[in-house]
């Protein structure tokens, strides 16, 4: 629905409405205490301030949700799905309420909302669900209220009235998806980051911020294991024309601006990106053994990040991130006829645009892994090249495509 169809729809109008509105999403390390949380109160009072209407999406605090999964191991080594997101989605509860009291305490009047109550429609894949429509009319009434409207992220509803949740990083996709439904001026992703790097600041030293990147850029990246968007809300801006602007919570920068391509370019190196947690799985292939597979994978809550069939081999390149009973996983492979299962390898991606054009950029991506380790597998997009490695040589590997690709362009 359009914004004004909500507000008819609401009933509710006033001067508010004429407000531009600002969606602002906090990841777990920016609400993982009680200080951390007031500050970001502070922070969106700031912004309400301004003149702006604010809409506040929150993960679950710090560890909550890591917290919670091992929880559910303890009772269960393969949690039920349904019951393992009505668990799940307790953590951002806890987040939007103690955040509207911070706000309430400020003389901000706010008002916190589950994915449910926010009008998050998804579909009905327990523990990794999609958004299908969202339907803010509730949201509109507060904001024209004049309130700054909190929602829980990373859940929703489906249209069978069960509690769903978005996997892994699912806040940015609630964040994104409001943005969209409320015809946002702006989407920002606020966590303990100053944007995106070239590739993980942990791993490489030398690595560096990344002022702007097209939304096809930054699904590669997020696609192939970088942790600061996530892959599903970068597509769902990407479709819907929503600029995203990925800040640091606490400290002052211009952060990374990912919106639509600008100007055809030559190649240009956006990153490195690192998945570590993958099962690799090979079988033979064929259009009814590979359905047999995905429909294995989806009882599993597997949903494989690459998954290829030339019609004599299927291979499966799986995430693990989602897979909350991998025990239960590998046994129902190992009944799968020939099935080949391997642990043990990471996936080790360089973005950027023309990275697949010509052989030039994989041949001396090839020269400087081979000092590393022999890739044990590598296959190439528009975008990407991925090479899977032993996952002990994974961050030596991340550290040498820097070097031959980012830091020798900046040294030239």
């Amino acid at each position: 629905m359009s914004e004004s169809t909500e507000r008819n729809h609401a009933g509710v109008a006033s001067a508010e409405d004429a407000l531009p509105i600002i969606v602002q999403k906090y990841g777990g390390s920016s609400v993982a205490d009680a200080e951390k949380i007031k500050r970001v109160a502070e922070r969106v009072a700031k912004t309400r301030a301004s003149g702006k209407r604010v809409v506040v999406v929150v993960s679950a605090m710090g560890d909550t949700t890591d917290e919670l999964l091992a929880l559910a191991r303890k009772v269960s080594a393969d949690p039920h799905r349904r019951e393992l997101d009505m668990l799940l989605s307790a953590g951002e509860r806890i987040s939007m309420a103690l955040l509207g009291m911070a706000l309430q305490d400020r003389g901000v009047e706010a008002v916190s909302f589950t994915g449910s109550q926010s009008g998050i429609i998804t579909d009905g894949s327990h523990t990794n669900a999609r958004i299908l429509e969202v339907r803010p009319v509730r949201i509109f009434e507060e904001l024209a209220r004049g309130k700054v409207v909190i929602v829980a992220g990373y859940q929703g509803v489906s249209r069978e009235k069960e509690v769903t949740t978005l996997g892994r990083g699912g806040s940015d996709t609630t964040a994104v998806a409001l943005a969209a439904a409320l015809s946002a001026e702006l989407c920002e992703i606020c966590s303990d980051v100053d944007g995106v790097y070239t590739a993980d600041p942990r791993i490489v030293a030398g690595a560096k911020r990344l002022a702007e990147l097209t939304h096809e850029e930054m699904q590669e990246l997020a696609l192939s294991g970088a942790k600061v968007l996530n892959a599903q809300a970068v597509e769902f801006a990407r479709d819907r024309g929503i600029t995203i602007h990925a800040r640091s919570t606490f400290a002052s920068g211009a952060g990374t601006r990912v919106g639509r391509a600008g100007a055809v370019r030559e190649l240009r190196i956006s990153g490195v990106s690192l998945e570590n947690d993958l099962l690799i799985v090979r079988a033979p292939g064929g259009l009814a053994r590979t359905r047999a597979l995905r429909e294995l994978f989806t009882q599993h809550g597997a949903w494989p990040r690459e998954l290829r069939d030339d019609g004599k081999l299927a291979h499966a390149i799986i995430p693990l991130e989602n897979v909350h009973g991998l025990p239960r996983l590998i046994e129902a492979l190992a009944a799968v006829p020939h099935a080949e299962v391997f642990e043990g390898l990471a996936l080790v991606s360089l973005v950027g645009s023309g990275v697949g054009a010509t052989a030039e950029p994989l041949e001396r991506a090839l020269a400087a892994l081979l000092e590393i380790a022999p890739p044990a597998e590598f296959f190439s997009g528009p975008l990407r090249l991925s090479f899977l490695l032993p996952r002990e040589r994974a961050a030596d590997a991340v550290r040498a495509l820097h070097r031959a690709f980012i830091e020798s362009a900046t040294t030239t």
